[in-house]
């Protein structure tokens, strides 16, 4: 009989939220791979669990993944769970579910908390459309390329933030994207749950005077349409035609011109004739 992966999610700090389906998969596996297996002990005991785990985190998940997917040939049956919440969204077990598509292993999921869905229903912050970045990257390079991508996005943007950082990443994004509206969380489904409705200039004036605690999800309020558009017209302004055109080398040449026409809010056919004219001045 083939073995199977199961991705179970977890409660984030109550544990009564726990389906039942969950605790009956849980309690059904041969084998519970854990992000940390002390962490799940505690979940495991308060409802009376008695399954084998073994741990699989961001620091052995390649390699254990390897093992878990020998196991499960042999008709091993494995639940994947994260130390809270939904696994591979900002935790391990991305790696593991991949490999296990890859080698034609059944997978299946047991939906559950996600702090990040928590934090955006309960904040009254836009949710039409949102984009999820996770940790912002530690590394400057890389952090400086996503926030300067997000001046321009208009979509509400969640971030998960350790207390030790917060700070840091509150003045790094005023100072990169402007004061926004922000929906700050703390501690969801906790004794100590907030949920602060606010500014990124005011959130970060608060905790320079206050001590961050717990585990953070910020949802900021997306760019301004009017002073997007504002900013991309003032780019395109400085910009030749030909420059513009650049940009979309990867299209062809009618596809291009009718999205420099779009950018520029002028018909297609003006842009062709602004491109003669500098074709023509180059001569």
């Amino acid at each position: 009989m083939a073995g199977s992966l199961t991705v179970c999610a977890t409660p984030i700090g109550n544990l009564d939220d726990i389906s039942a389906r969950a605790l009956e998969v849980l309690r059904g596996a041969d084998l519970i791979a854990a992000e940390d297996t002390r962490h799940t002990l505690g979940l495991l005991n308060h409802y009376g669990i008695r399954v084998p785990m073994i741990s699989c985190h961001k620091d052995n998940e390649e390699f254990r993944s390897d093992e878990l997917i020998a196991k499960m040939r042999e008709g091993v049956r494995i639940v994947y769970v994260s130390d809270a919440g939904t696994p591979a969204i900002s935790d391990p077990g991305e790696i593991l579910v991949r490999k296990c598509h890859e080698e034609g292993i059944p997978v299946t999921a047991v939906p559950g908390a996600c702090a990040f869905v928590t934090a955006l229903s309960m904040s009254g912050m836009p949710s039409r459309r949102f984009i999820f970045e996770g940790f912002l990257p530690v590394a400057a390079k890389e952090r400086n390329a996503l926030l300067e991508s997000l001046q321009r996005e208009e979509r509400t943007v969640i971030f998960y933030e350790a207390p030790h950082r917060l700070r840091k990443t509150l003045s790094i994004l005023l100072e990169k994207l402007g004061d926004r509206k922000l929906a700050i969380g703390r501690e969801l489904t906790k004794v100590h749950e907030e949920m602060e409705l606010t500014t990124l200039a005011a959130a970060s004036a608060e905790y320079e005077q206050r001590e961050p605690r717990g585990e953070y999800v910020l949802i900021l309020g997306g760019a301004d349409p009017e002073a997007v558009r504002k900013k991309q017209d003032g780019r395109w302004e400085q910009m030749t035609m030909q420059e513009h055109m650049d940009l979309y080398a990867d299209l062809p040449p009618k596809e291009a011109m009718k999205k420099v026409a779009a950018d520029r809010g002028i018909a297609r056919k003006n842009v062709y004739e602004a491109l003669l004219k500098e074709k023509e001045s180059r001569q």
